[in-house]
């Protein structure tokens, strides 16, 4: 229970308020009351925050307070960078410093990534067993581009003092901050590393357990709920903001991938310290999986194959073989240089070989609604080779015992209440049938008299060979009408190339498309000039912050289900079939309906902005689902006829007022 001698919450985040230039608003009351009373229930919860709401406020009052309270710090997870720093460099600093003569003390607060974010010392000065000479691309240009990199990362390396990969702008490849990171698998352990006292990546750790609030990210949050040795500190509640993409990014966490490049890696680091015929079975085994997934059609395996079954054991038994041979793990501590590759060694052999194991085990069940997990074949592309990759159908259990077990969660997004219901997602986190609630604190926007959510019935179904004719008449006056002001969110690149490129000539706006520039170029040359239009693809749908008169018109070509050959939501769609559910609903819809709310979202962004949602796709007024997906979306005002958004863009066009 926090500390009754502090001052309630409400009247803490009335100070707040005030001390930062704004106004109280309903919907930040109502949610910072439901977190305190979240954190003294010890009751899981669930809150939509529509944009404009202040709900980094409404989080972070009760947070601070409970940290104060309980001498245990709060950590704060978040999906994006872009929250990251908001949070760290501009809501904490304001927020701490405003009230720090209500509290014992000025709230403190730190930000905490994976090891692999930060510069390894040691690697970066030692003899470390050189990374993947097969990644090297054999252009000379990215050879030397990557030769740059490195150049800029070791100057960068004599003056930080964090560590931080993000402070490097601009940023590098991976492949060249490869060489001067480790995994937590790879790392030696400050008390081994000769760096250990100066380590980066420790003194982050350090610093987080002396604050009172820890922001951090969903895969590091994930690792840190799912392994075997903390990497957070010992903390009793969480907030997870921007929510919708917890699943996705655990999902992501928990998937491993098996390749020819896996396999020789293992093969290059596990090189001297073992007997060559033994590391050469293990090459072999890699060859034999190369030539196997060259041959192969990309997508999902629902039976293994008895020459990749074969192939697999061969992999996962040569790779132990290995392991044996390398004898304990911890021989040659007290030579940081060969325990140094000793350990990179291990790492590369156990995520070989345990990869495998998974592979196998994921088949072998009486039926389909006994399979934890799927297997697929991701198909070659220009930068990489074919891989096969193993992930579990579902993360609700591994959230509901290891993150929703240990600590009170509460998490919060624009976009929860799926349907009008937060049942969806909370199935999704493992919380169907735990102790938590739900509410919805609404949004300061008056949507209805603010917006237009037009759906173009009147348009054919879209289909697979790109854009119709209508779709790219129907763009062009709605784009008209508003003079431009347009953001155009496409279901895929081709779609957003292929609109750009036929109607460019037909515009007399500025047509900018993603891919021309960095994203956050584009942006900021869509924001700052009025006319312009900006076309790009479900990945700018969260990243977009436009207030004002620069965005009047969002368009979205099609209703986003998943593609229908997705393997991992395919999978899951049957998964659920197979236990009596609707496959269909409870993830191809759910993934829609997100997406939706998540692209609907971009057009209202300050309290003067209006504007219309134009859904080409008339599926969205006439299917069967059609009203779960509408249940999802703020309450715009509907309509199906084309001259109602025409004639309110051309208003708004000669009278922003």
């Amino acid at each position: 229970m926090p500390d009754s001698h502090l001052p309630p919450v409400d009247e803490l985040l009335s100070i707040a308020v005030s001390a930062l230039g704004g106004s109280e608003r309903q919907g930040q009351v109502t949610m910072v009351r439901a977190v305190q009373k979240a954190i003294d229930d010890e009751e899981h919860l669930a809150v939509q925050a529509g944009t404009g709401t202040g709900k980094s406020l409404a989080y972070l009052v009760p947070s601070i307070r409970h940290a104060m309270g309980s001498d245990s710090p709060v950590v704060i997870s978040t999906a994006t960078i872009a929250l990251q720093r908001q949070l760290v460099d501009r809501d904490l600093p304001r927020l701490a410093e405003t009230l720090a003569k209500e509290l014992p003390h000025e709230p403190t607060f730190a930000i905490l990534k994976g090891r692999r974010n930060y510069l390894c010392r040691y690697k970066a000065t030692a003899g470390w067993p050189e990374e993947d000479e097969q990644d090297q691309l054999f252009d000379p240009r990215e050879v030397s581009a990557t030769g740059r990199m490195v150049q800029r990362i070791q100057e960068w390396a004599e003056e930080t003092e964090t560590g931080d990969r993000d402070e490097l702008v601009p940023g590098v490849s991976e492949q060249a901050w490869r060489q001067f990171s480790v995994s937590a698998q790879e790392c030696l352990g400050a008390s081994r590393c000769p760096s250990g006292a100066e380590c980066f990546a420790e003194l982050a750790r350090a610093r987080a357990g002396e604050v009172d609030v820890v922001v951090t990210n969903h895969a590091l949050l994930a690792i840190d709920a799912m392994g075997d040795l903390p990497v957070l500190p010992e903390h009793e509640v969480v907030v997870v903001d921007e929510a919708h993409e917890l699943v996705d990014r655990v999902t992501s966490v928990v998937t491993a991938e098996l390749s020819e490049a896996s396999v020789m890696l293992a093969v290059r680091r596990v090189g001297r310290l073992i007997d060559q015929p033994v590391a050469d079975q293990l090459m072999e085994a890699g060859e034999d999986l190369k030539a196997l997934l060259a041959a192969a059609p990309p997508g999902r395996i629902d039976e293994l194959p008895q020459v990749l079954g074969l192939t697999l054991q061969l992999i996962r038994d040569t790779a132990w073989r290995c392991i044996t041979a390398m004898g304990p793990r911890n021989a040659d501590k007290d030579d940081p240089d060969k325990a140094g590759q000793r350990k990179a060694a291990f790492t590369a052999l156990d995520e070989v070989h345990d990869t495998a194991v998974r592979m196998l085990d994921a088949y072998g069940h009486a039926s389909e609604a006994d399979r934890a997990e799927v297997v697929w074949l991701d198909g070659a592309t220009d930068r990489r080779p074919p891989s096969l990759r193993v992930a579990p159908l579902t993360v609700s259990g591994m959230l509901r015992d290891k993150l929703f077990g240990e600590r009170t969660v509460v998490l919060t997004s624009a976009t929860l209440a799926l349907g009008g219901t937060f049942d969806a997602l909370a199935a999704q986190w493992g919380l169907a049938d735990g102790k938590w609630q739900g509410i919805d604190v609404g949004s300061p926007f008056d949507h209805p008299r603010a917006g237009i959510l037009y759906v173009a019935k009147h348009l054919p179904q879209p289909g697979r060979d790109g854009l119709p004719q209508q779709y790219l008449d129907e763009i062009t006056e709605l784009i008209e009408a508003a003079g431009g002001r347009t953001l155009g969110l496409f279901s895929s690149m081709r779609a957003a190339k292929a609109a750009t490129e036929a109607l460019r000539d037909r515009l007399d706006v500025p047509l900018l498309c993603q891919g021309d520039d960095s994203t956050m170029l584009l942006v900021k040359q869509f924001a700052e000039d009025e006319p312009t239009c900006l076309f790009g693809t479900l990945s700018l749908w969260q990243g977009v912050d436009v207030p004002g008169p620069s965005l009047r018109l969002v368009i979205i070509d099609r209703v986003p289900f998943p593609r229908p050959d997705d393997p991992l939501t395919s999978a899951r769609q049957r998964h659920v079939a197979a236990r009596g559910g609707n496959g269909f609903m409870a993830v191809a819809a759910n993934h829609a309906a997100l997406l939706l709310a998540q692209g609907a979202g971009r057009l209202l962004r300050a309290q003067d902005d209006k504007g219309v949602i134009a859904v080409l796709d008339p599926r969205l007024a006439t299917a069967r689902y059609s009203g779960f997906l509408l249940n999802s979306l703020p309450p715009f005002w509907r309509t199906t006829d084309p001259a109602v958004p025409r004639a309110a863009l051309k208003r708004l066009t000669s009278d922003p007022s």
